[in-house]
């Protein structure tokens, strides 16, 4: 019998890194999102997906710093409802994020 995959909330940057990490996932912006106050549109780029096109790689220390400006919390999944590893991920507003814990 599945059981029901559990969502955490993540703000802390070497929680996050490890999180992506471990799943070969990359920081990245969606390309032709960037403000000319150095912020843009963050992703995930996970190995296997079809980022390459529309995403850009940047910096773990560039995404942190537009995620902490823009108040930004990730929305993650360890694993799936049937135990298998989940690159399951949402970022969304803090408040948001306190909302949903």
């Amino acid at each position: 019998m599945a059981t029901k995959a559990v969502e955490r909330v993540l703000t802390d940057h070497e929680e996050i890194r490890k999180w992506a990490e471990a799943r070969g996932a990359k920081p990245t912006c969606v390309k032709g999102t960037r403000s000319s106050e150095g912020t843009c549109l963050l992703r995930l780029d996970f190995p296997g997906y079809s980022g390459e096109d529309s995403l850009e790689p940047i910096p773990w220390d560039q995404w942190f710093s537009v995620f902490d400006k823009r108040k930004l919390a990730l929305i993650v999944e360890d694993k799936t409802a049937d135990g298998k590893p989940s690159n399951f991920n949402k970022l969304v507003s803090r408040e948001t994020a306190e909302v949903k814990r």
